[in-house]
């Protein structure tokens, strides 16, 4: 028995199937409309024996614009970026450095002493390291049961 070939090549399927894939892109992009600010605040947290350590990017601010608060077990971290201000001299042929606000939150898998919380940033990488609260056994108070 003869073995038969489809009626296209594989050449053409797989050109078939980038082009749909390009599509699909290009409808997922519009869905989402413009690159949200916060999706490009990347945070790792990681977890130190006595502390945890949160590494955010933030390219692009300065020290003052960014604000970093723990309220209970949740790390938030915002910063707003002011444009500059223009100029009737000014004769901008591209402008797309615009004011633009970041926010974060994240969950923080332990208590933390907040008044202990120190933050860094350097070369637009904010550094935030987080002291654990540490329950002793001392510190635990006992429930009779009756």
């Amino acid at each position: 028995m003869m073995k038969r070939s489809p009626s296209f090549d594989e050449f053409a399927f797989e050109d078939l199937f980038a082009r749909m894939s390009r599509q699909f892109e290009e409808m997922s992009s519009q869905l989402d409309g413009p690159r949200s600010p916060s999706r490009e605040m990347a945070i790792d947290l990681r977890d130190e024996s006595e502390s945890l350590v949160a590494v955010v990017d933030l390219p692009g601010y300065a020290n003052d614009d960014i604000d970093v608060s723990i309220d209970d077990q949740l790390l938030t971290v915002a910063a707003v970026r002011e444009s500059a201000e223009m100029d009737e001299d000014d004769r901008y042929v591209h402008r797309e450095r615009r004011s633009t606000s970041v926010r974060r939150s994240i969950r923080l898998p332990c208590d933390v002493r907040a008044d202990d919380a120190s933050a860094a940033y350097n070369n637009g990488v904010l550094t935030v390291t987080l002291p654990k609260r540490v329950v002793d056994d001392d510190d635990a108070h006992r429930i009779d049961v009756e």
